[in-house]
């Protein structure tokens, strides 16, 4: 992880928090992995809040790709930015769908662009899990197989 992902990650849970002041009281919030709350997509794809609704706002959470699953190509209309916990994932605009994909694998990072079509996929025979910001609610778009 370079230095500058490092600070990015760093920062967006700070940039969330708002500003702190004196009169705010400061604690420490934990959130041992036993005690998150799944919520599991028809489609299998679990979502444990963090931070935020992620139907109404930016939002942080942990996600979970059950092994094997490949997206349909689709755009989000907020920006993705993750790190991998486990497994081994592909995340590929769908204009290279044919290249090689760079398969990422514990503690590699991603960004994916608001608009961006693309796919994602679990690639390992254990499941995805990732921690994701989104910087604004959630959406998952289809594109049409003539990019619409």
């Amino acid at each position: 992880m370079t230095l500058k992902t490092f600070l990015f990650l760093a920062a967006v849970p700070m940039a969330l928090a708002g500003p702190v002041n004196a009169d705010t009281a400061v604690e420490i919030r934990l959130m041992p992995q036993p005690s998150l709350t799944w919520e599991t997509t028809p489609e299998g794809v679990a979502f444990a809040a963090l931070k935020g609704n992620r139907f109404e706002e930016s939002y942080m959470a942990m996600v979970r790709l059950p092994a094997g699953l490949v997206s349909p190509v689709h755009v989000k209309t907020a920006g993705m930015y993750g790190l991998v916990v486990s497994g081994e994932m592909v995340h590929m605009p769908s204009s290279q769908d044919t290249a090689p994909a760079k398969v990422l694998k514990a503690g590699d990072y991603y960004e994916i662009p608001a608009g961006l079509a693309h796919l994602s996929k679990c690639v390992s025979k254990t499941d995805c899990v990732t921690f994701l910001y989104q910087d604004g609610p959630f959406d998952f778009l289809p594109v049409g197989e003539k990019g619409q």
